[in-house]
């Protein structure tokens, strides 16, 4: 009967965040175009079936994806898992022991990320609108290890305590270097794969990681620490992208397309 009460409640809030979309788009087909919707009953149907899979996926959120990234940060910063002795649970830890921390962070959000829908979608098109020049599973992998490397870099960071903006200033000096140097058909596609990385797959397991981890390392703060892996996963995917397509020219023998 909760979860029933539960899933009704999040209906009812997905129902009103969606509908003024809905209104938008009906408002100006009959107010501005002034013509009838083509395969309305398709659209509606479309509609209802978006509605009923956005529902079940934010309820699934909340049973399931939050409570595994909170539930491994907790069990992989535990000085018993880490120390292997509970002799020593009080014993001061520095950060190169939550190596396998980084490692989960890395693994973690190379898989999801490419299991991302948004990021597939956009590697196919970019494959048929390129003619086939960019290969697919090159960009995804490409992204994958972007976003891999961020978010291990920002588990680091709430780890070390050390601010946030020093990391986000400097990636995007690197960005700015690199987009002078990098292939000029490249650098839209590598601005947009920041973007497409953090969506349905991705976001939720690594806000979930962030906040877990910034609850379970000592001296850490849960609103200051736990938010900001989501800049990482958006920043480095730029650069590993453009990094990509810089070294396939280089060992193609090729030349920049500028």
């Amino acid at each position: 009967m909760e979860w029933s009460n539960t899933l009704v409640t999040t209906f009812s809030n997905t129902l009103l965040d969606v509908l003024p979309i809905a209104v938008i788009i009906l408002g100006f087909q009959f107010l501005v175009i002034r013509e009838p919707m083509p395969n309305f009953r398709k659209i509606l149907l479309g509609f209802i079936i978006g509605l009923t899979g956005l529902v079940l996926f934010l309820e699934g959120l909340e049973l399931s994806l939050f409570p595994i990234g909170e539930l491994m940060a907790g069990q992989l910063t535990d000085p018993g898992f880490i120390l292997g002795n509970v002799d020593r649970m009080h014993a001061v830890l520095h950060w190169q022991d939550y190596k396998w921390v980084y490692l989960f962070a890395a693994a973690i959000a190379f898989t999801t990320t490419l299991a991302e829908p948004a990021l597939i979608a956009v590697a196919l098109e970019a494959n048929h609108v390129s003619g086939g020049s960019i290969n697919t599973w090159g960009l995804r992998v490409a992204v994958a290890i972007g976003v891999a490397f961020g978010v291990s870099l920002g588990a680091f960071r709430i780890i070390t305590g050390t601010p946030l903006h020093y990391y986000i200033i400097v990636g995007y000096i690197v960005v700015i270097i690199q987009t002078f140097f990098a292939p000029r058909p490249i650098i839209p596609l590598a601005y947009d794969s920041g973007g497409v990385t953090t969506s349905t797959v991705t976001v939720p397991l690594v806000v979930a990681l962030g906040l877990g981890l910034a609850s379970t390392v000592p001296g850490r703060s849960v609103l200051l620490d736990g938010f900001g892996l989501i800049a990482f996963a958006s920043l480095f995917p730029m650069i590993t992208v453009m990094g990509y397509a810089q070294l396939s020219i280089y060992f193609s023998g090729g030349r920049k397309s500028r």
